[in-house]
């Protein structure tokens, strides 16, 4: 992120002269906030439950943990412009960014939105393993490694705020996540782990000794990626970590003093994350004795929800509401017949949008295959990764609100050209999780027939793959090359697709423009009336009892 990228070379320590840690225990308050993805209706309710929280727990230091883009009609119409209003009246001492903060990420244009949010916001920006120096729309931001002056909108890697007299170093970490899950481009995400040591090593030099980690990385999800209980157990000197990712309700915070296996750490870590959306505010209070060393925590999950708005707060709302309610409500001339669910395992549903053919599914690759053929007519087939579909679309007229509820990223039909052997090898990795869920798992457009084996090895899965092909169904042939139609971020490998971002980066796409929702309304107002349902366009033969050899023999 910066030109001392972890703060090892500063010079004379900032806090050298600071006089020896008080003799009586220290206590230090923190308020926290993650994930609030474009819910910025809840910021009246945030603000009043924050103003009660400061009364009855005194003043404490503010933080974001992410995600603060993406997921409501607000952000689509805003851009992120909206939440920034209400996070610096609120005060927020600082964020870090998290991977849908690089949603919007273009090929060509960088970073438009999330430079603007930058530039707007009345805090630092933290990120020790984010590099944001080779994005020309971030280079009057770039600050230095650490700062103990930090300026509001300003990129560090870390900072250093006093509080009630003490000297507590803050640094951001964000997950790599975002390398597959979202269009970071030219902003580079290093190892963690390794960004945290230089972090603690940088701030204990420097004479601090109480240690905050603003982390996106997720409580205890994929651990090949990194998490908040990997790094308490394996960066000695962490002894807050306040974190979002996972969307995790962690009440009261947890003290960690032993790791997985039982050894006791050197130091403890209390960890804390406050569930999603605005829905809580989080409090923590860590004492330290006199050496540093985290000896006691409390804290709790403040329910917004059960505050009534901030009077002033709600004022402020009502505008910014008013224009996506008339966004919401444009109805499109559109009317779907049969209601096209989104299931989800975990919602009671036996099949998944992110493990099995929909309905919903087939029409936005269907209308993504209809966009295509505008411009490139020999496009076989279009690819939608099941991860960007992310609501169902109930039975009646439609309307724009109910189209980006379902396609909120605002990704952009890119064309690829790839060849069959490419092709299948796409179609393993997105069987990879297979009959488990998987956001890379993808749904295909009219003319598709993919049958697969779930029961055999992860890569050795898809039985056959067959594209309608003047006027029958045709094998894929590993040694041609075919043009196929699918949006930018899997395009550019997100959700695990890398076969396609090497073809990406190989220079073999062409972005044509039309945005994801779009598409969809224009075909959907084409057809005016909409009836869809599963077509067998794609069969696992280990769910529905077909043997694979018979399939194999029909489809030769």
């Amino acid at each position: 992120m910066r030109f001392h990228r972890y703060g090892l070379a500063l010079g004379t320590a900032l806090f050298a002269t600071v006089p020896p840690a008080f003799a009586d225990n220290y206590t230090l308050t923190l308020f926290h906030t993650n994930d609030l993805h474009g819910r910025t209706d809840q910021y009246p309710y945030l603000i009043t439950t924050l103003n009660e929280a400061q009364e009855r727990f005194g003043e404490g230091l503010l933080l974001d943990a992410g995600d603060i883009f993406t997921g409501t009609l607000y952000f689509t119409e805003f851009q992120g412009q909206d939440a920034l209003e209400f996070m610096n009246l609120m005060g927020y001492d600082a964020f870090v960014p998290g991977n849908h903060e690089f949603d919007l990420g273009d090929p060509e244009q960088g970073h438009q939105a999330l430079a603007a949010f930058f530039a707007g916001a009345e805090f630092p920006i933290l990120g020790a393993n984010l590099d944001f120096s080779a994005g020309p729309e971030f280079a009057d931001m770039l600050g230095d490694s650490v700062s103990a002056e930090p300026q509001a909108w300003a990129l560090y890697d870390g900072m250093i705020v006093e509080h009630n007299g003490e000297p507590i170093g803050i640094f951001g970490l964000s997950t790599q996540d975002s390398e597959t899950i979202s269009s970071p481009g030219h902003v580079t995400i290093s190892d963690y782990r390794q960004a945290a040591e230089a972090m603690v090593a940088s701030f204990e030099e420097q004479g601090v000794n109480k240690i905050i980690a603003l982390t996106h990385l997720g409580y205890d999800s994929d651990p090949s990626v990194g998490n908040d209980l990997l790094l308490a157990e394996h960066v000695e000197g962490i002894d807050i970590i306040i974190g979002g990712h996972s969307h995790t309700q962690v009440s009261p915070p947890r003290l960690l003093s032993e790791s997985r296996a039982g050894e006791k750490l050197l130091s403890p870590t209390v960890i804390g994350q406050a569930g999603e959306y605005g829905q809580h505010l989080g409090v923590m209070q860590v004492t330290f004795d006199e050496n540093g060393v985290v000896v006691d925590a409390s804290g709790e999950l403040l329910a917004a929800d059960d505050r009534e708005a901030d009077a002033d707060a709600a004022k402020r709302l009502e505008s910014y509401t008013a224009e996506i309610e008339t966004l919401r409500d444009t109805q499109v001339g559109a009317k779907v017949i049969s209601t096209l669910p989104n299931p989800r395992h975990g919602r009671g549903d036996e099949r998944s949008v992110r493990a099995n053919e929909t309905a919903l599914g087939n029409l936005i690759a269907d209308a993504q295959l209809h966009a295509a053929q505008q411009v490139a007519p020999d496009t076989v087939m279009a690819i939608q990764n099941s991860g960007g579909i992310r609501e169902a679309i109930e039975s009646g007229d439609v309307s724009v609100g109910d189209l980006i509820a379902v396609q909120p990223f605002g990704n952009r039909l890119t064309l690829l050209d790839v060849t069959g052997a490419e092709l299948l090898e796409t179609f393993e990795i997105a069987l990879a999780n297979a009959p488990g869920e998987g956001g890379g798992f993808l749904q295909v457009s009219a003319g598709v027939e993919l049958i697969y084996d779930s029961g055999e090895p992860s890569g050795e899965r898809v039985v056959s793959l067959s594209v309608a092909q003047e006027g029958a169904m045709q094998a894929i042939d590993p040694e041609r090359t075919y043009t196929i139609a699918t949006n930018n971020f899997t395009a550019a490998g997100g959700d695990g697709h890398t076969v396609l971002g090497a073809a990406y980066e190989d220079g073999r796409n062409t972005i044509v423009g039309n945005t994801d929702w779009e598409m969809l309304r224009d075909y959907m107002v084409e057809r005016k009336e909409v009836f869809y349902q599963v077509e067998g366009r794609i069969t696992d033969v280990a769910q529905e009892g077909v043997v694979p050899e018979d399939v194999a023999q029909e489809a030769s």
